[in-house]
């Protein structure tokens, strides 16, 4: 992945990550997606503190689609990605993949999807705007 807009964030497959049989399914890959995301905005200074504390709001996820392709295995080490696909005064759409990375081998798709976050007072939970700051940061 060379894209500069494109956020990639290195994850290794530990036991915890997996079934009992040693394999990363479904339901994982929006765990892997999450640490994505949430490296994605400490890395541009918009970790969920820093929010909610400086703008009194978070992002919350309000829908997912994910599309499974094929499991990762124990020990594997998986390229998550985030890329902002489209924001709103209100909320953010972000497409998110997870590839198998392994030395001298072109990257496998193993999942992908995209993922809707909306924008909620701290406090209240009530949907709000999402600052200007953030957004900018964003694109």
């Amino acid at each position: 992945m060379s894209d500069k807009r494109v956020f990639e964030h290195p994850i290794r497959i530990y036991w915890e990550d997996t079934d009992a049989g040693g394999i990363v399914f479904y339901a994982n890959y929006l765990k892997f997606f999450e640490r994505a995301r949430t490296e994605w905005l400490r890395a541009l200074g918009f970790g969920q503190h820093v929010l909610r504390d400086a703008s009194g709001g978070m992002f919350v996820v309000s829908e997912t689609e994910v599309k499974y392709h094929s499991p990762a295995r124990l020990d594997d080490t998986l390229a998550v990605t985030a890329e902002l696909q489209s924001g709103g005064k209100a909320s953010l759409t972000i497409a998110q993949r997870a590839y198998l990375r392994a030395p001298g081998q072109t990257d496998c798709l193993l999942a992908e999807g995209t993922i809707r976050l909306g924008w909620v007072d701290s406090t209240t939970l009530k949907p709000g705007r999402i600052p200007a700051t953030v957004l900018e940061a964003l694109k």
